[in-house]
Parts: structure tokens; C-alpha cells; sequence
């Protein structure tokens, strides 16, 4: 797994690469909860995201309470669609803003 960040604007960008599972969870968790920011803006890209298990989902998962704590906004983006499904299933897209690209997720947390 590895981790990206860029700054679009007011949203901070974080883009996942590889598999996310019981393997590469904690340390994802670990890095993306340095990028992330009190406050602000945030959109994770999991366009390249290869796998997700429910380690993964459970990453997801505490980012979102971490952003509900803290005062920022969370939306995601490039969810492959076999996560998309079982985020879906489980009730975990009702958390989250999902769109289709970045640019309408910058777009999105911007209005």
C-alpha cells in the first residue's frame, strides 16, 4: 500500500495505491492519519486501490469518525466497484460522500 497527497485548493487529496487488507491496514491507517487534517477538507482517492478487505472497510470506517471528531469533511472517490458493492451491503456508503472522479469530489466538498 502506498500513500499520495496532494493539495486541490481548500481539499487535501489522499490517494491509495495497492491492496488494503489485515496486511497493509495498520500502517495505512497510521499514515493517512498523519496527512489528514484537524480541519478542512478531505478526499480519499481509492482509485488505486487493487483490494480491500474488511480491514480495509474498518480503516475507512475510523477515518470517518476521525473527521466527524475533529471538524473536517470526508468524501471518497474511485471506489472500485466491487468495494462500492459491499460498502453498499454493509451500510458504510451512507457515511460517506462518494463521486465518480476528484475533480467531482473537490467539487463536491466545496459546495
Amino acid at each position: 500500500m502506498r500513500l499520495s497527497t496532494e493539495v486541490r485548493g481548500d481539499v487535501t487529496v489522499i490517494a491509495l495505491e495497492g491492496s488494503l487488507d489485515s496486511r497493509t491496514a495498520p500502517q495505512a491507517q497510521q499514515e493517512i492519519e498523519a496527512l489528514f487534517p484537524e480541519e478542512g477538507l478531505v478526499l480519499l482517492d481509492l482509485s488505486g486501490t487493487t483490494y480491500m478487505s474488511s480491514a480495509g472497510l474498518r480503516v475507512l470506517l475510523l477515518i470517518y469518525r476521525r473527521s466527524q471528531n475533529g471538524g473536517a469533511r470526508l468524501a471518497l472517490t474511485g471506489v472500485p466497484e466491487e468495494v462500492h458493492d459491499i460498502m453498499a451491503a454493509t451500510g458504510f456508503l451512507d457515511f460517506f460522500t462518494v463521486a465518480g472522479s476528484v475533480e467531482d469530489g473537490v467539487k463536491a466538498l466545496t459546495v
